[in-house]
């Protein structure tokens, strides 16, 4: 029996569990299934007879190092921060680990060990980083070896609500992190390069800056900029491209909507607001208008913000309920950021029989034979409930694949990487074809940058 030991059982680790239950019996697997909620824990094994739950302190290190010691590989879904002590003992203990996580250049500096021991670290193999990674690589490589050079790649990733639970004004409810959602963009200027030239979009304009594209049978689409698009060029082999540009997925007019709250100042974590466990939600909305002796709260957000009464994103804002006096934020010490998440948690967390939807597009252009020609592939990947989500199909199932294949051999390089070789991405995107992720690739005449 080969022990595969899963640390974390949080929304994410539901796939991955189930389809390496699936596969127990023909490839002789155990799960523990390790997690700082007992319940958690047992409640991802679903009863499973290959599959045993432990309550773990990753904090404890007697007990983390002897569970790792027992495991033939490791998986840690743990928030990104606990990997690396993880990391470390599997070096001690000479055991091949899978997370999702980016690797950050704690886990980078184990390279060396890793290699001396041969083991392989193999991380940024969830979504995004992950599928965008492998999904990327492969036509990349493809279009090398029939002779192309390339000289355009976008790639665009989103987290939403399917169709069938499309039920707000805002078009989009919270699949997954809603920090992460509220804090977006922030931290520096988005960086990318177009037809040769750096561009620079500082935070206050990232959101009144998309690109706007179609998938067929899903309708319209708006993207605004990553961070640094330009992360991954040495890294994909595309420092001579001409067009380089990383964004996130929404539905159109999300944008616009969302730009209201960073004119005004709601999605700042930067400083606490005085009594904010005891502000109620107009309270809070008018904490950042100015004073004046007679005008109202609504009145005042409509002129700073330059909206009519009959404008959408006027009915989105009281959609979302912010200048009701009788809900109190209750959150002590809390940053403007956080109290904007609490607001938006009433309306934007999905119900019970709510689905979820993952799309995922990339463009490359490429020149061969004196001819310039485009490729767009798009995946799009509908949840099935809330236990089976997309968010956690599309991180899980490359995780588990990525562990079964290092297991079996199947993928023998060593040391901390991420899966950007065919040895890596071939397989499992073959895998997950069969499992409904399933990129559709249509090639055109190149557009250029639109």
């Amino acid at each position: 029996m080969r022990n595969i030991l899963i640390l974390g059982a949080g929304r994410s680790a539901s796939s991955l569990i189930k389809y390496l239950q699936d596969k127990s019996v023909t490839e002789n697997l155990h799960l523990t299934i390790a997690d700082i909620s007992l319940k958690s824990a047992q409640q991802k094994t679903n009863n499973h007879s290959s599959s045993t739950a432990i309550a773990l302190d990753i904090f404890d290190e007697n007990q983390r190092k002897k569970i790792i010691e027992k495991a033939d590989i490791v998986i840690s879904m743990l928030p990104a921060h606990l990997h690396i002590e993880v990391a470390k003992d599997c070096i001690v203990f000479k055991k091949n680990m899978v997370t999702a996580s980016y690797i950050s250049d704690a886990m980078q500096d184990l390279d060396e060990a890793a290699k001396a021991n041969n083991l392989i670290f193999m991380n940024e193999i969830g979504l995004d980083p992950g599928i965008d990674h492998m999904s990327a690589m492969k036509i990349i490589d493809e279009i090398r070896e029939k002779g192309g050079k390339m000289i355009l790649f976008e790639s665009f990733c989103g987290g939403l609500v399917a169709p069938v639970s499309d039920t707000n004004l805002w078009n989009y409810k919270f699949t997954w992190a809603p920090r992460n959602v509220v804090l977006a963009g922030q931290g520096g200027a988005a960086k990318f390069i177009q037809e040769g030239t750096y561009k620079y979009i500082p935070y206050h304009k990232l959101f009144s800056r998309t690109e706007f594209m179609e998938v067929e049978g899903y309708g319209r689409f708006e993207a605004y900029a990553n961070r640094d698009s330009l992360k991954y060029r040495s890294v994909y082999g595309l420092d001579d491209v001409l067009t380089l540009y990383r964004g996130t997925l929404r539905r159109v007019g999300f944008s616009k909507a969302w730009n209201m709250f960073v004119q005004l100042g709601m999605t700042d974590d930067s400083y606490i607001m005085d009594d904010s466990e005891t502000m109620n939600y107009r309270q809070f909305t008018n904490s950042f208008l100015p004073y004046h002796p007679t005008d109202s709260v609504e009145i005042k957000l409509r002129f700073i913000l330059k909206i009519d009464q009959d404008d959408v994103m006027w009915d989105k804002l009281l959609e979302l309920d912010i200048f009701n006096p009788n809900k109190i934020v209750g959150l002590k010490n809390a940053t403007p950021a956080q109290i904007l998440e609490k607001i938006l948690s009433d309306s934007w967390t999905l119900k019970s029989d709510d689905k979820d939807m993952i799309v995922m597009y990339h463009k490359f252009g490429y020149e061969i034979n004196g001819q310039k020609k485009q490729i767009d592939s798009k995946m799009v990947c509908v949840g099935e409930d809330q236990i089976y989500t997309a968010m956690a199909k599309t991180v899980g199932l490359p995780v588990a694949i990525a562990a079964l294949q290092i297991l079996n051999q199947k993928i023998t390089t060593p040391g901390v990487q991420l899966p950007i070789s065919k040895e890596v991405y071939l397989p499992i995107l073959s895998e997950l074809e069969t499992l409904g992720v399933v990129f559709k690739e249509i090639e055109t005449p190149y557009e250029g940058y639109n």
